[in-house]
């Protein structure tokens, strides 16, 4: 049997395999330590986590704090899969629409509900998207983000310079986020 799961980061896990493939496939925030923890650990407040199946790391997530805006945080920061390890219908099957709008993906079943425990639920959530060619940044600003939209869990709240880019800036919803996840099958 499958399984998942969740951990927080720590300098005790070994990710040397993880980051070499996220550099191999061109994911330059998480090709290393460096990359994907040091920098979020300058945020005030920080967590990323590792999402392993069946014992390997397959993913990465990081929520901080962002100053910028009053009493906010970015969520789902340095998000990874390395989805062809996933297998069943979670695989190769993840680039679908109603993968997305259904929450039938890793950032919403595992990545999303992390942060909102993290963050608190009422707090101001953000997901920065850009039209950056780095990893697969221009596919969830042009694709995952609108079609979160439609479902009402995401809000365009802001476009400003952020981290040397234009960035959007989605507010997510965090209880219409939950009450679609409630009612949609779980892994």
């Amino acid at each position: 049997m499958s399984s998942y799961k969740l951990v927080p980061w720590s300098e005790d896990l070994d990710l040397t395999e993880f980051y070499a493939e996220a550099g191999r496939r061109g994911f330059t925030n998480n090709e290393s330590q460096f990359a994907m923890v040091e920098r979020i650990q300058r945020e005030r407040e920080w967590a990323i986590w590792i999402l392993y199946y069946n014992n390997k790391a397959v993913g990465s997530v990081a929520a901080h704090s962002i100053d910028c805006l009053p009493y906010a945080y970015r969520i789902c920061a340095r998000t990874c899969i390395l989805t062809d390890q996933l297998a069943g219908p979670y695989g190769n099957a993840l680039r679908t629409k109603s993968v997305i709008t259904e929450h039938q993906n890793p950032t919403a079943q595992f990545f999303i509900p992390a942060c909102i425990e993290w963050c608190g639920r009422d707090s101001n959530m953000y997901i920065t998207t850009n039209h950056s060619e780095v990893a697969s940044q221009r596919r969830v600003n042009d694709i995952f983000a609108p079609l979160l939209q439609k479902t009402g869990v995401l809000e365009l709240a802001h476009v400003m310079e952020y981290r040397g880019h234009e960035q959007n800036f989605w507010k997510l919803d965090a209880r219409m986020f939950q009450e679609q996840l409630e009612k949609l099958p779980r892994w």
